[in-house]
């Protein structure tokens, strides 16, 4: 599903956010990107979304080589991608139910499918009974599941997750973590990035460690060693 051949991001000011990165998240994988603040977590994950380029090597998401997508192509390849963020960039001015529609009127879906997808991806959330209510109003946890209902209602293939449990407290933090393990379940590939390391030890998932731009452990050792 997504592969890196020494990729690497330099930024113009000079600073190598992630150098000769190789990587393979196969499909349908649970995996964690972990690693010290500045370690490249959030950059591997724009690269992967194309909302940054490498400066060399390679990215291939579902085999599509990103350097050969043009820029009006761009909005086309991320509707395969849920994004979730750690800030959930609702927009509070419109309902649970419109903040989660966006893509799929975005898409031009009918307005029966609309509403069919919303309501599904909000039960799943456990949000279904908030549809009518103002972001405002909501917890923080039901904040971001608001943002989590709105990265899957297209049915994305790929989940990305920028810090998405950063601002919760540890009970919460477990039960957004289990909506992706769900998620993993059905096939969704979900690659999240978190400095919470006690919280990705319990999902007992591939954990893929970053330092300095470089990966120091992929995950896929220990994952050999444990299979039977």
């Amino acid at each position: 599903m997504i592969r890196f051949t020494q990729a690497s991001k330099r930024y113009p000011s000079g600073h190598d956010a992630l150098s000769n990165i190789s990587l393979h998240i196969e499909p349908g994988e649970l995996a964690f990107v972990t690693g010290h603040s500045g370690a490249g977590k959030s950059t591997l994950l724009k690269l992967i979304a194309l909302l940054e380029r490498p400066s060399r090597g390679q990215v291939l998401v579902n085999g599509q080589n990103l350097a050969r997508i043009k820029r009006r192509q761009i909005p086309y390849f991320r509707r395969n991608i849920g994004i979730i963020f750690q800030d959930h960039q609702l927009l509070f001015d419109r309902t649970v139910f419109d903040n989660v529609a966006l893509p799929l009127i975005i898409a031009g879906h009918p307005r029966a499918e609309v509403g069919r997808r919303v309501r599904a991806a909000l039960d799943k959330v456990g949000l279904l009974k908030k549809e009518k209510l103002y972001p405002i109003t909501l917890s923080g946890g039901e904040q971001q599941r608001v943002g989590i209902a709105r990265a899957v209602v297209h049915k994305p293939p790929l989940l990305l997750a920028d810090e998405p449990t950063g601002n919760l407290d540890p009970e919460l933090s477990s039960e957004i973590m289990n909506i992706f393990r769900e998620f993993s379940q059905v096939g969704v590939t979900t690659l999240i990035a978190s400095h919470d390391l006690e919280l990705i030890q319990k999902m007992q998932a591939r954990q893929i460690i970053l330092s300095q731009g470089q990966i120091i452990d992929d995950g896929v050792s220990a994952g050999a060693e444990q299979a039977p």
